[in-house]
Formats: C-alpha cells, sequence, structure tokens
C-alpha cells in the first residue's frame, strides 16, 4: 500500500458517523474528487469445494439497504453467489490511502432494478452484456467479435433490452470496516459490526 498521506490526521472515534452508509458516502464523495476508478472493488466469494476466489468489479451503488454490483447470471462468481448466498467486498483508495471491508449475505435484485441500470449503460455495453458468454471457454477472439456482430445486426434499429441472464446483486454487510493508513504502520481501523436494526464500533489495532 502506498505510504502515508501528509495531509490525513489520525482517524478517531469521534470523527465517524453512527451509521456506516454515511460514513462510507463521505468517505466515496472524497475519493470520487481524488481517486480514479473510485468503484473498483474485489468482491470475494468461495466455490464448491469452499476455495476462496477474488475478481474485481465496480461498485455501482451505496445506502442503507448495503452495496450493488452487476453481473452476468450464468458467470463463475455468479454460480459461487448464488450456492453460498454469502460475500465480501474490498474497495481501496490508494490516493487517499483507505480502505474499507464488508461482508455479508448477497442477493439478487429486484428485476426493475436491474432494468434502471441497463438502461443507463451505454449502447455498446449492453451489446456486450448480451454477446458474451461470461466465463466460459472461447476457441479465439474471433469468436468473440463475431457473437458481437450478430449481436449488432439482431438489435440494428431498436433500443437493446436487458437480457435475463444479466442483472444486480445486493451485498447486504454485517461488518464494515474503515481503515485509514497512518505513519509506521500504525495505522487507524474502526469496524462497525451489526446489531439488529443498529451498528457497534470498536477500534481495532492495526
Amino acid at each position: 500500500m502506498s505510504p502515508r498521506r501528509p495531509d490525513m490526521p489520525p482517524l478517531r472515534r469521534e470523527h465517524l458517523a453512527e451509521d456506516p452508509f454515511e460514513q462510507f458516502a463521505a468517505w466515496f464523495e472524497q475519493a470520487h474528487d481524488e481517486a480514479p476508478l473510485e468503484e473498483a472493488m474485489t468482491l470475494a466469494t468461495v466455490d464448491a469445494e469452499g476455495a476462496p476466489d477474488a475478481r474485481m468489479v465496480l461498485l455501482k451503488g451505496h445506502g442503507p439497504d448495503g452495496f450493488r454490483f452487476f453481473s452476468n447470471y450464468e458467470s463463475g462468481k455468479a454460480g459461487q453467489l448464488e450456492a453460498a448466498e454469502r460475500a465480501a467486498i474490498v474497495i481501496y483508495w490508494r490516493e487517499l490511502d483507505r480502505q474499507v471491508r464488508a461482508r455479508g449475505p448477497v442477493r439478487r435484485l429486484p428485476a426493475e432494478d436491474s432494468d434502471a441500470y441497463f438502461a443507463s449503460r451505454s449502447r455498446e455495453a449492453q451489446l456486450g452484456a448480451w454477446a458474451s458468454p461470461q466465463s466460459r471457454p472461447l476457441p479465439g477472439r474471433e469468436e468473440l467479435e463475431r457473437m458481437l456482430a450478430e449481436t449488432k445486426e439482431r438489435f440494428e434499429g431498436e433500443d437493446v433490452p436487458r437480457p435475463d441472464h444479466w442483472g444486480g446483486y445486493l451485498l447486504e454487510p454485517e461488518r464494515i470496516e474503515f481503515w485509514q493508513g497512518q505513519a509506521a504502520r500504525l495505522h487507524d481501523r474502526f469496524l462497525y459490526l451489526r446489531e439488529g436494526d443498529a451498528w457497534r464500533i470498536e477500534r481495532l489495532a492495526p
């Protein structure tokens, strides 16, 4: 991880919002202004044998209900999510030397939410969602380009609807950790633990 930013003061308990989603919104807003790819996050899952797996995805919504992301429902990660129904995420903003970790159950978003987000994507991304058999073997790039060409022809002159095999997920965190880098590796860490409708906050040793 990067050296501590000299203008980052220690993170103290009195600086934190009582609600972790309010705290996340404040950090995310600053990351939006100062960090490229502020939406980039690691999504960690487990496979059928219990082996861990992870990949980078994009955070596409956050609020009191949790953290949202989207995927092909027939992909490898989707199969793991459907089987285990739990996941973890990590977001790291190098420019701010800040990290947020969360874990908890995952469920599919309602179809109308997935429809709304899909409609907001570029046409190229919409066509790609139809054309790519995500996570499946391909004989070569030419095959992917052929499938994309067929998809473009199929929807030429009309809106691209959301495919049934593509949509969103919501991670509903049971715990969220906020990490602020500090000098000499004496970082500040605060853990929010869900207790019913409230949250308990603990400071963790670095």
